[in-house]
């Protein structure tokens, strides 16, 4: 995440002293507040990696490490397909529409490799992680009965907490919402005419994530199928869970900011403001659920 940290910091610095041409698209405080939040992503990628690699961070609390561990992988872990993919289907006229002051080359290659790395990155430091410092999830099948921490009267009968079936219904919702805005339905649509390989392509991506996610909370929740390692339902609802929170958090105030600020040329989105910021709201709230049910399921006196 370094190069993308110093490109978002040069930004910054550039656009105060006027060296950059903003464009049309915002104005000055728009950039720099857009960017400094994004330069405080990258601090937090950062220590999480180092939190990661070094033996230190086996000591660190675990709520911020896993929050931090999982929006990571929500944003960018989730995306690693789609960066091979709009790679060979997207026309570059479509992937990187005229608006305003483009990039250089060589600094969108850097944005995209710190993108990529630390998506690859996580993918392998995060699970090796989690399955040092709590390797129950990433043991066993998913049929197996033992259960690390029975709750409540009854729960010594082991057998894995039940997930809430609204809560399974609410992720296949959300995923056959964006699977049809993918296939071509408009629905919903405000502007049918905006949609491009691009968004087709990310929404075809959000919806694979929901309903895969969807799909491993009922297994977790019904031990089936029974000989599937635990590990599998468990990577897919985290990824799933992941990519509809933290996506969802940052797509939802700019959902919000168009429907005040008015829908300007260079602001168009297909989704019509209102349906999409309920899609945004109930990503936010099947993810975390989604979740809080996951760590609940784990969770263990001695994983403190």
């Amino acid at each position: 995440m370094t190069p993308y940290l110093l490109i978002k910091v040069s930004w910054v610095i550039g656009a105060i002293l006027g060296l950059i041409p903003l464009g049309s698209t915002m104005g000055l405080a728009q950039w720099v507040v857009l960017n400094t939040v994004t330069i405080g992503m990258a601090l937090v990628g950062i220590a999480l990696a180092l939190a990661l690699a070094r033996p230190a961070g086996m000591r660190l609390p675990a709520a911020p490490l896993l929050l931090c561990g999982w929006l990571g992988t929500g944003f960018l872990v989730s995306m690693l397909p789609y960066a091979v993919i709009s790679s060979l289907v997207t026309p570059p006229a479509d992937a990187q529409p005229d608006k305003g002051a483009s990039a250089p080359v060589w600094e969108a290659v850097l944005i995209q490799v710190s993108f990529v790395g630390m998506g690859l990155g996580l993918a392998v430091a995060l699970p090796a992680y989690l399955r040092r410092r709590w390797p129950l999830p990433f043991t066993g099948r998913v049929g197996d009965h033992a259960h690390p921490h029975p709750a409540g009267p009854g729960a010594e009968q082991g057998g894995p907490r039940p997930a809430s079936g609204g809560l399974v219904a609410a992720g296949t919702a959300l995923g056959a919402c964006w699977l049809y805005w993918a296939a071509g339905g408009t629905a919903g649509l405000a502007d049918p005419a905006e949609r491009n390989t691009d968004w087709r392509l990310l929404v075809a991506l959000f919806a694979v994530w929901s309903l895969a996610g969807s799909a491993a909370a009922w297994a977790t929740a019904n031990g089936r199928p029974a000989r599937v390692p635990r590990w599998l339902p468990t990577a897919l609802v985290w990824l799933g869970s992941g990519s509809m929170f933290a996506w969802s958090a940052w797509k939802l105030p700019f959902t919000a900011y168009t429907a005040v600020a008015g829908r300007a040329a260079d602001s168009v989105m297909p989704e019509n403001l209102g349906v999409a910021a309920a899609v945004h709201v109930a990503a936010l709230a099947t993810g975390a659920a989604m979740l809080r049910t996951l760590v609940r399921t784990y969770a263990s006196p001695a994983a403190e």
